[in-house]
């Protein structure tokens, strides 16, 4: 499993590309500002988009939602029903932050802790992580070498997620780390909304906010 980040718009946050090795089909997350330059090269590439998927609604990762869709109507735009609140109010995110309303764009389903989301042959498992927000999920690949993990905004090299913002929680956020991400192998490669990779060994060890116990 392949996955390309692509640091995007005023808050740099990464638009994941996860491709399957070995064949055409990928899956698109977390579409945000400035996305038709990646969308066309997706297109030239005649890469399959299977599904469009949000990490969380937070407009820096869903402002592209309805970009992202009309580029491949077929994929099907999935978040966590907890997250729905924000991904529908999108227009007045967007003006707390001074942009203009994206498009509207509806939701063509849900993920909940357990699913799976196909890459090819391949398979992501999805886990719910709430506290950034409160849908929040994190996508898991066990098969990959080293094991994957896409976090989103839940935790970042030396930091973790905001919990300031709509549906925040610190409480909740530490538990998700260390009930979902910190259980994982200290080889998983974890890949952030924001800023460098790291591992969870690394942040285990290292990381001020949620240290290992």
């Amino acid at each position: 499993m392949k996955v390309t980040a692509f640091e995007l718009g005023p808050f740099l946050a990464r638009t994941l590309v996860v491709e399957a090795e070995g064949s055409d089909s990928a899956i698109l997350v977390d579409p945000g500002f400035e996305v038709q330059g990646l969308l066309e090269e997706l297109a030239r590439r005649c890469l399959r988009v299977k599904a469009i998927v949000l990490t969380h609604a937070h407009i820096d990762h869903a402002y592209g939602a309805a970009e992202a869709k009309a580029a491949f109507p077929a994929a099907p735009l999935l978040l966590h029903r907890d997250d729905l609140p924000l991904f529908r109010n999108l227009a007045a995110q967007a003006t707390v932050f001074g942009f203009p309303p994206p498009e509207p764009v509806a939701e063509d389903g849900f993920l909940a802790d357990g699913d799976t989301v196909a890459v090819g042959e391949e398979r992501l498992l999805v886990r719910h992580a709430p506290g950034h927000s409160p849908g929040h999920v994190v996508l898991i690949s066990h098969d990959s070498h080293p094991p994957l993990a896409l976090v989103g905004d839940v935790l970042f090299a030396g930091s973790i997620g905001r919990t300031d913002l709509w549906g925040g929680s610190l409480e909740t956020l530490e538990r998700s780390i260390r009930q979902v991400l910190y259980t994982l192998p200290g080889a998983t490669r974890i890949i952030p909304g924001h800023g460098e990779d790291t591992t969870v060994a690394q942040e285990m060890a290292t990381n001020p906010f949620v240290p290992a116990r």
